[in-house]
């Protein structure tokens, strides 16, 4: 697709800098650049200043709130020459905190620390990603997912032991055997499946009540995406799948994937669908999916904007996917 980059959390040119990650005299400066500026995150949740359009906040190295940050940052990259920073509030608790609609489909909570303004707010990153630049949403993107994998992989997994980070937040090392360990990304496809006039949509258990987007599954070791694509169609809806074309592709760090979008055509109609893989599966015209997108449709809800899903379905109503 010509356009592809247009999408969500699709890029925005950020200087990432990694020749400098394993330099450590070369962060050390960046540490100490008077302009040198950092991203907030609580719980995976990025600070921002809640408005439309939203923007992610940027503070000095010496903001109070960094009190209650941990010892471990990111090194993101480079703004116009100026470092920048990821650092997560790990030693904070909000007072008021109701947890229990955090982790929920869709979080609607956000959290105020006292060291900023009542605006500016930390929020789930699913609901505001369409609030956000290009530029804002790559780097609270990339942010998430590195410390969603430290988070979950603290300890090397040849030996046991606690790793340390190295490399400017990209790496952990282990100080007992040595072994390097990086960043995790799984691929995902998602695939636009057509048949004539119309396209495939399912719903996972779970989901609320109207909700359908487009299939998708991981890619198996040892295995292409067109390979991919037939099988997780065939294995969720019992549909055959013939050519596949690649679209586009999304990071998505819910925790850690990374989304490659599919056009597949369809060699059978029929469905069947695994139980354990999903809930539902329909054929849904051309002509309803715009009632859909137009939210005139009885009982179907549109893709979450943002997602690929809907990136995708738009694109193929608008005959833009070449």
């Amino acid at each position: 697709m010509r356009h592809a980059e247009t999408v969500t959390f699709g890029g925005s040119g950020l200087d990432r800098a990694g020749d400098l990650r394993g330099d450590a005299a070369a962060l050390a400066d960046a540490v100490a650049h008077p302009d040198a500026r950092t991203i907030l995150l609580w719980r995976g949740k990025v600070l921002i200043a809640r408005m439309r359009p939203a923007h992610v906040l940027r503070v000095p190295l010496n903001h109070p709130a960094l009190d209650d940050a941990g010892s471990d940052r990111v090194f993101l990259g480079r703004e116009d020459g100026v470092p920048l920073f990821a650092y997560t509030l790990s030693a904070w608790e909000p007072d008021d905190l109701d947890a229990s609609e955090m982790g929920a489909f869709l979080d609607p909570t956000e959290q105020h620390h006292p060291a900023f303004e009542p605006i500016e707010v930390f929020a789930e990153l699913r609901r505001v990603m369409t609030w956000l630049s290009p530029r804002d949403a790559e780097v609270a993107a990339t942010a998430k997912a590195v410390f969603s994998w430290h988070d979950s992989h603290p300890f090397c997994s040849k030996c046991g032991e606690l790793s340390e980070v190295t490399q400017g937040g990209w790496q952990r090392t282990c100080p007992a055997c040595g072994a390097h360990h990086f960043p995790r990304t799984d691929p995902v496809v998602i695939m636009l499946i057509t048949h004539g006039n119309s396209v495939l949509m399912g719903r996972s258990p779970g989901w609320p009540e109207g909700m359908y987007s487009l299939l998708a599954g991981f890619v198996e070791p040892g295995e292409t995406l067109e390979a991919a694509v037939r099988r997780e169609v065939f294995e969720e809806a019992g549909v055959t799948i013939g050519a596949v074309n690649y679209l586009a592709s999304q990071p998505w760090p819910f925790p850690a994937s990374l989304m490659f979008g599919c056009l597949g055509h369809a060699t059978s109609q029929k469905i069947t669908i695994d139980p354990s893989e999903i809930e539902d599966a329909m054929w849904v015209t051309r002509e309803e999916m715009m009632d859909i997108f137009a939210g005139e449709h009885p009982t179907i809800l549109p893709a979450r904007k943002g997602a690929i899903a809907h990136f995708l379905i738009e694109n193929w109503l608008a005959d833009t996917l070449d």
